[in-house]
């Protein structure tokens, strides 16, 4: 009977902190690009794009996918932008992300294949690491074993208690916009399908997520862990490019898969944003890692005869 009471909630909690937990994997910006060669962008998340066929400009911003609720801004023109634009589109079509129904149904996909479980990669000493860690954050391990390690990193190196985001102790760019965006009677959509984006975690071999995960643990007990918080002042600096070599300092276990991960991307969401903005003007929201470096969005779109200006 008590081994139901302790279930149980832990189930809800568990759903509940999945839904939550889901968007911020699925967007988090794996944003690997190297040090830009060029001369470096404007300070500025907000751009507006115009050029050949766009007869309204459209925008693109960069977001960060949390921040502490207290740095939380938005930089002058981006509502002005907003309320220009016919539609919000994301990286993932946020209104999806808000269907419970959608969301059960991608659990399953979460999990690694063959029965493995965190423990199968682990050694003894990783594996005791990893479970007291879950433990502690009222997670017992057998509730999350068989889940793919890279879910399971940002399960335990953010606080993902899932009041955090309705009481404003933390926020999500993407759903601040994602809420304006529906009270302003726009239209959203993505850039990218969810099982798309779930798939990218299957190029990243179980092994390196794990080793991955083990690293994060081991250096959230560190003073000296301030990845977040420097990432954060970059971003409040608005300095795209900056986060991007920032990034891909932090990201060297990502190099084997970061062209799939984000330079192909970065190429594939070009052509959509233009033939998006020639139809009608587009407020485009995604990691504000994909807008620095030699293959960000910006200079990609640049490239092809577009004008991006800072606004």
């Amino acid at each position: 009977m008590n081994h139901c009471r302790i279930f149980i909630p832990g189930i809800s909690r568990l759903i509940s902190m999945f839904s939550a937990v889901l968007f911020l994997v699925l967007l988090a910006s794996c944003s690997v690009q190297r040090k830009a060669e060029q001369l470096p962008l404007e300070k500025s998340l907000l751009w507006e794009i115009s050029g050949p066929g766009i007869k309204q400009p459209s925008y693109i911003f960069g977001t960060i996918h949390l921040i502490d609720g207290s740095k939380f801004f938005l930089p002058p023109g981006t509502m002005a932008a907003l309320e220009k634009s016919k539609k919000v589109v994301f990286e993932i079509d946020m209104n999806e992300m808000s269907d419970m129904s959608s969301l059960m149904g991608m659990m399953g996909k979460i999990f690694m294949k063959d029965n493995l479980t965190i423990k199968d990669l682990l050694s003894e000493d990783d594996y005791s690491l990893v479970k007291n860690h879950f433990q502690k954050i009222g997670l017992p391990i057998f509730m999350v074993e068989r889940m793919k390690p890279m879910f399971l990193s940002i399960f335990s190196s953010t606080d993902m208690d899932p009041s955090s985001l309705n009481n404003g102790k933390m926020k999500s760019y993407e759903m601040e916009f994602l809420s304006l965006a529906n009270s302003m009677g726009k239209t959203t959509g993505g850039l990218e399908t969810i099982d798309f984006q779930i798939s990218l975690f299957d190029d990243i071999p179980y092994e390196a997520q794990a080793e991955m995960l083990v690293t994060g643990i081991r250096e959230q007990s560190s003073a000296e862990s301030t990845s977040q918080d420097e990432l954060t002042t970059l971003y409040l600096s608005q300095d795209v490019d900056a986060m991007s070599t920032y990034i891909s300092s932090e990201s060297q276990e990502m190099k084997g898969v970061e062209d799939k991960l984000v330079r192909k991307r970065n190429e594939s969401w070009v052509q959509p944003i233009l033939d998006q903005s020639r139809f009608q003007s587009v407020f485009f929201a995604v990691g504000a890692g994909h807008l620095g470096g030699n293959k960000g969005i910006i200079r990609l779109l640049r490239a092809a005869g577009y004008k991006v200006k800072p606004i």
